[in-house]
């Protein structure tokens, strides 16, 4: 089986909804993705959880897959949403220094990709 971690730093909603679709693509194709949600992206958590707003339906779907692996610690409390993805049921990792160590997955045999 393939093995991909997308890395997602960018806060731009725009750039985020092309993870969300690189993501549903790549498990659709059986491939096992792992989303890590880091940096400005992190701001991101607390608006596409709100029913109303565009593009949530595409993060409920990839949240309900099981596809988002975890949020950084240090960016998501930086960024106001700790509390949100806490709330959300969303893993948060701290294990590098207070963010997602990319090492780990390289050592678990994922190509990584970021954004």
């Amino acid at each position: 089986m393939k093995k991909v971690a997308l890395f997602a730093f960018n806060g731009e909603a725009m750039c985020f909804v092309h993870v969300m679709l690189y993501a549903l693509d790549f498990h659709k194709k059986d491939y096992d993705i792992k989303l890590i949600i880091e940096g400005t992206a992190t701001k991101l958590i607390k608006d596409l959880a709100d029913p109303e707003a565009p593009f949530s339906k595409l993060y409920n779907e990839i949240k309900e897959k099981g596809l988002i692996d975890s949020v950084c610690k240090a960016c998501s409390s930086k960024m106001g949403t700790l509390d949100d993805a806490e709330t959300q049921g969303l893993t948060i990792n701290d294990e590098l220094m207070g963010h997602p160590s990319m090492e780990k997955y390289m050592d678990a045999g994922y190509e990584i990709l970021t954004f």
